[in-house]
């Protein structure tokens, strides 16, 4: 947890010059945890590859929760663990076309698979990024989604070392190391999400950056 005592002062530095958060109408006073909308129809999600990390049917569950623009399009697989190696570094390199979406999944040591949903491409940043439409997810077993709250703009904040996703009071709601090895999750205040993972720190087995080529 070293790396989070020293990035952390740079949360209340920025505050004043976050990005305002749009999409997704929410207060202080909504829940971040979220339920399933209504389809009309029955589509799917559309993948260029199959995912080391989730199986078709929880795509399938997580596919509502994506904004309306992005259901009717096929995903790619952008980076992978698996296939690119672990540096954090390659995850930025790796974005999509300017204004791709992004889906990174993480499956860790546990078996334990959760991850984020980003409107903007991951990447490197001095200060904080992102809109509304951010969201965690965790499937543990059943699919749960935590949106945003409302209560701050922490929403995603990228350095060679660090990829931080969520923030307030010193807790984060997802992190991950620049070697891609090691992360932690604790409930924060962006998303008001339980901690994503069985414990707070993990050790991380695959991960996965989905986008539109």
């Amino acid at each position: 947890m070293r790396g989070l005592r020293i990035h952390y002062h740079l949360l209340e530095e920025q505050d004043e010059d976050l990005p305002r958060g749009c999409g997704d109408t929410a207060g202080e006073e909504q829940p971040g945890w979220a339920e399933a909308p209504v389809l009309e129809e029955p589509c799917r999600m559309v993948l260029s590859t199959p995912s080391s990390v989730l199986q078709d049917k929880e795509f399938q569950e997580l596919w509502p929760y994506l904004p309306p623009r992005l259901t009717q399009q096929p995903w790619h697989l952008l980076y992978s663990t698996s296939r690119d190696g672990f540096s954090l570094q390659s995850l930025y390199r790796s974005r999509g076309p300017l204004g791709s979406p992004a889906l990174l999944l993480i499956r860790d040591t546990e078996a334990q698979a959760f991850g984020v949903f980003s409107a903007t491409p991951i990447h490197c940043s001095k200060g904080f990024y992102g809109t509304g439409e951010t969201f965690l997810f965790s499937f543990s077993p059943q699919l749960k989604v935590f949106r945003w709250t409302g209560r701050n703009n922490f929403f995603l904040k990228g350095d060679v070392d660090l990829l931080m996703v969520g923030g307030g009071s010193g807790r984060f709601g997802l992190w991950l190391d620049g070697d891609l090895h090691h992360g932690g999750s604790q409930p924060c205040e962006t998303f008001g999400n339980e901690t994503l993972s069985l414990r707070e720190e993990f050790c991380i087995q695959d991960l996965e950056v989905w986008g539109l080529a």
